[in-house]
């Protein structure tokens, strides 16, 4: 069945949605993020113009990370105090992110660096996921830090104004934290995705947070600054599609149930190897299309984005 998208003014099958944002879910539900660097390159290879897909993705990464922290909260693993700050960099920086996300779009270069942006991010990730996969299935673990160990200090350790955080069990300066927050709020902005698998790393190498409270402290953030996108893109740029919102969200809440339970009985690194397989596809794709003429010079109507 064909729905038509009122916003993004194109005709799309409803099953074929549902099943692309479950799937995304999915892969958010196992390894613990926003799905939004998943999710809107499948909008953008589906046809969606890049401005309603970077604005509605961003609903799909709300709807799953708000049924992800539901069980982690319940767990106990969020740490509230270091979401609130990661938050308040967050609302900043998405803030300062709709501002620029508006003026490519008035220049016409979004596409563009939506783009350039995915290519080095999903290249620069999936190639790290995959090579630590590897060497763990080789049996020989990366020399770096592994994410399943915590180094002792940091340079947060070591900055000003320094408070407790004790569900992390820190006591660090909160620059760091918002500035890491800033960052992503920027990024989640642009891009339309959630920033997990960029913040998770973060959490982990900069801020030193212990692993069993850092996915649950992403998507508290993570809930946070999507919600506020998807808002603040509304009034600014008017490219949030309600009726495609509506589907990824569906979809996407499903996918994510399912796949935290089999994420639960997997290893991580074979999980990360997986996606990390993902994200390099994407980015060939993204390269190919940069790279290859498209068979259109010009089309007619496309100023309106």
């Amino acid at each position: 069945m064909l729905i038509y998208l009122p916003i993004a003014e194109m005709p799309v099958a409803v099953l074929l949605i549902l099943l692309v944002s479950g799937a995304v879910g999915f892969v958010s539900g196992m390894v613990g993020v926003g799905g939004g660097f998943i999710m809107t390159p499948a909008l953008l290879f589906l046809g969606v113009p890049a401005p309603v897909a970077v604005a509605t993705g961003a609903s799909q990464i709300a709807a799953t990370s708000f049924s992800g922290i539901m069980t982690r909260t319940r767990r106990k693993s969020v740490d509230w105090r270091m979401g609130l700050l990661l938050s308040i960099g967050g609302v900043v920086g998405s803030a300062g992110g709709v501002a620029l996300f508006e003026r490519l779009l008035r220049l016409g270069q979004l596409d563009l660096i939506v783009s350039v942006l995915y290519l080095i991010l999903l290249s620069g990730v999936g190639f790290l996921m995959v090579r630590e996969s590897y060497q763990f299935w080789r049996g020989r673990p990366t020399k770096s830090v592994s994410v399943l160990r915590r180094p002792v200090k940091s340079i947060a350790h070591n900055l000003p104004f320094r408070i407790r955080f004790p569900r992390s069990g820190l006591y660090i300066s909160v620059l760091p934290p918002l500035g890491i927050g800033f960052a992503i709020g920027a990024l989640s902005a642009i891009m339309g995705i959630g920033g997990g698998f960029i913040l998770i790393p973060a959490m982990i190498y900069l801020l030193r947070m212990p692993t069993n409270v850092v996915i649950g402290t992403s998507q508290f953030q993570v809930l946070v600054i999507a919600s506020l996108i998807v808002v603040l893109q509304s009034i600014a740029t008017q490219t949030v599609d309600l009726v495609l919102a509506l589907l990824l969200m569906a979809g996407g809440v499903v996918g994510a149930q399912i796949g935290a339970r089999v994420g639960a009985g997997l290893k991580a690194e074979y999980v990360r190897g997986i996606l990390g397989a993902l994200l390099m596809a994407a980015s060939i794709k993204f390269l190919l299309d940069l790279v290859i003429p498209p068979e259109e010079a010009y089309v007619l109507g496309a100023g309106m984005w």
